[in-house]
């Protein structure tokens, strides 16, 4: 009885979120915020560093082995294509690498600032992509539905729609497949598969809205004052993790402020010295952007320790029972 019961609770509990979005959505929406502006805010490579961890973690936690396939998949392709980008069109920098035959230069700086860009840039695409995991739509609604109502809709149903229509197009793609409607070879055959493909998706997509604003029109929606109702409710953990939350980005926003996380790449490459303020600003960063990570390791810490008690306790009743 005692193992059905916690082999119940254990699969329970993996059917769960992780502890950072079980938290007050006024906790998740102030900790995206920050961790994002942060991460656009500054291109020193230390910066990067910290955040890239903390977000491909974060999103490891909550995704599982999938997350770390499925985040390799469009970062390496991202931070190449922006590596060479940059080099190609921007030639400003002092250590010339070589010349293009167009008598353009490549410059080391160009590259290192293309790189950089690139690790920005994959770093926000992950922590957005966490963001749209933890933010639901009721979180969103319940955030913005008081003073903007419509911008709430919209903005949840929006985050709603497109990972939505990217799993309708691979229905649609495999029932092609099975059908044997799908053309391997000539290019423009290609295409015409995939346009067919995307038609039937928007087809879908169209159809879906025409629906929706029926439903929206028959249920009231737009009909007399409105009104709110939320299950959320504002605890002592919620307070506590805002607390740190706040007190992280302060530290950390007065290190960018004072210039101790600057980094300059042209016209040649600077970056600003060491000192106790850069470390605590750095630290406060690093503590920052692992804060959900820490929130999730600990929560499954606690809950494989409940387990074990659990479990031993099971061991000394059927000791007992057998006696």
């Amino acid at each position: 009885m005692g193992q059905n019961l916690i082999k119940q609770e254990i699969s329970v509990g993996k059917e769960n979120q992780d502890a950072f979005a079980d938290c007050h959505p006024i906790v998740n929406f102030i900790y995206f915020v920050s961790v994002i502006a942060f991460g656009m805010m500054s291109l020193h490579p230390v910066c990067l560093m910290i955040a890239f961890m903390g977000a491909f973690a974060y999103s490891v936690c909550i995704g599982g082995r999938k997350a770390v396939l499925r985040n390799l998949r469009y970062m390496i392709p991202v931070i190449i294509l922006t590596a060479l980008i940059n080099p190609a069109f921007s030639h400003q920098g002092v250590t010339v690498l070589w010349y293009f035959p167009t008598g353009n230069a490549l410059t080391l700086e160009s590259i290192l600032y293309g790189l950089a860009a690139a690790g920005m840039l994959v770093t926000v695409l992950c922590w957005f992509a966490s963001l749209n995991h933890v933010l639901t739509s009721d979180k969103m609604i319940y955030l913005f539905g008081r003073f903007a109502p419509y911008l709430s809709l919209v903005i949840s149903m929006t985050l709603k729609f497109f990972p939505e229509f990217v799993a309708r197009i691979r229905q649609v793609y495999q029932a092609q497949k099975c059908a044997g409607f799908m053309v391997d070879g000539k290019y423009f055959k290609r295409i015409r598969t995939g346009m067919r493909v995307i038609s039937s998706a928007a087809t879908w997509a169209l159809e879906r809205a025409v629906i929706t604003g029926d439903s929206m029109r028959s249920r009231g929606y737009g009909i007399g004052r409105r009104t709110a109702f939320s299950l959320f409710r504002f605890h002592r953990r919620d307070a506590v993790c805002l607390a740190g939350i706040l007190i992280l980005a302060g530290m950390t926003l007065a290190g960018f402020l004072s210039g101790q996380m600057a980094m300059q790449y042209y016209p040649y490459v600077a970056v600003a010295a060491w000192n106790i303020r850069s470390i605590v600003a750095f630290g406060s960063y690093l503590f920052l952007a692992v804060w959900p990570t820490g929130m999730h390791i600990a929560e499954v810490l606690m809950w494989k320790k409940r387990c074990r008690v659990m479990q031993s306790g099971d061991t000394i009743e059927a000791a007992v029972g057998s006696r």
